[in-house]
């Protein structure tokens, strides 16, 4: 497997690369000059499961502003540095855990120089970011246009700029909107280099045709043994990003912990609010430090021997449900209490588990 035999790297307290478990990432939408607002924003992250968190840092306020920023989260902070190399070297002195650049926007040798002197000096890895809009005329022109083999190309050329200055503490993206050239894009690269990669589908849209495309593009790509950090990309709270990552991630058996939700799509059997309940449900057991698949089903003929595979579960009837477990009915309940009712087992259970 790919994943297994990439170089190990350190963010912050977190390791990713030799084997280490994929970890995911996503990116504030506040401002960065908003200290208050971007803190309460990575808290909420944290609370969904984010392991690495990325701002941008456009100004100098920006940069200055990491430094109280990382005084108050617990999960590694990446710097997002588009074209001002001043701005690298005062968010790396500013305390961030990692940078993000693309050398070839940074401009002059001696600016990508003094960049990747700083980051030796504090020890931090460098993420080299290449994405299909980013790509230089000379490889346009040389592929047609905007190809996987491109992509490629332009991020080990990268690369290379920063390994020819003496360093290899580093870690590569290449993105693309593209879902199939994206996939074909980390295929390749993963047999032509040892550096772990931080996957994604970027600007892949809202919440319904984003994450369609990132579970496609991200199922693919990490079933296939390659990536190390993931972000499913967005338009909207990036809170949705962590909770779709991790589910991508535990459906592709890649993370355990936390609580499953499965429900059936209903149908004319269905006698209760099958929808309603089901995201009552999954909003109830966001936060839950449990180990465990839930059912919630809309039958009470069938509910049973659909919930087996579940260690707890619901099914809804005319007015009432069933309470079950692996498969066995415990109680019948009044419909409203159904919630409830749930919601005390699940725990009981998190209380034995401890």
């Amino acid at each position: 497997m790919y994943r297994d035999h990439t170089k190990e790297i350190q963010i912050g307290d977190r390791k990713i690369g030799g084997g280490n478990p994929v970890l995911i990432q996503s990116m504030c939408n506040t401002k960065t000059e908003n200290v208050a607002a971007t803190i309460e924003q990575i808290h909420r992250l944290e609370d969904a499961g984010c392991d690495i968190i990325r701002v941008a840092v456009p100004t100098m306020e920006a940069a200055a502003a990491i430094r109280e920023i990382k005084k108050q989260i617990h999960i590694p902070l990446v710097a997002d540095i588009h074209f001002d190399y001043r701005l690298a070297i005062a968010a790396i002195e500013s305390g961030a855990d990692k940078i993000r650049i693309n050398p070839g926007n940074i401009g002059a040798r001696e600016r990508v120089k003094a960049v990747v002197d700083k980051a030796k000096e504090y020890g931090i890895p460098i993420r080299v970011g290449v994405n299909s809009g980013s790509l230089e005329k000379d490889l346009l022109a040389k592929y047609g246009g905007v190809t996987a083999e491109a992509l490629v190309e332009s991020a080990l050329k990268e690369v290379a700029v920063v390994e020819e200055l003496g360093y290899d503490n580093l870690v590569i993206s290449i993105k693309s909107s593209d879902v199939l050239m994206c996939v074909a894009a980390h295929e390749l690269i993963a047999k032509k280099t040892n550096y772990p990669l931080h996957v994604g589908i970027t600007e892949s849209g809202t919440l319904l045709s984003g994450n369609i495309k990132s579970s496609v593009g991200l199922g693919i790509i990490l079933h296939e043994g390659i990536g190390d950090t993931i972000r499913v990309s967005l338009t909207g709270d990036p809170v949705e990003e962590v909770k779709s990552a991790r589910l991508i991630l535990k459906t592709l058996g890649l993370r355990k912990g936390g609580v499953e939700v499965v429900s059936c799509p209903t149908c004319g059997r269905t006698q209760i609010d099958l929808i309603h309940l089901a995201n009552q449900v999954e909003d109830m057991v966001s936060g839950m430090d449990l180990d465990v698949k839930v059912a919630v089903m809309g039958c009470v003929v069938n509910g049973p021997g659909e919930a087996r595979s579940a260690d707890i579960g619901i099914a809804g009837g005319i007015g009432e449900g069933l309470l079950i477990k692996k498969g066995e009915i415990i109680k019948k309940v009044p419909e409203h209490e159904l919630l409830s009712v749930l919601r005390e087992e699940l725990l009981k259970m998190q209380e034995m588990q401890k």
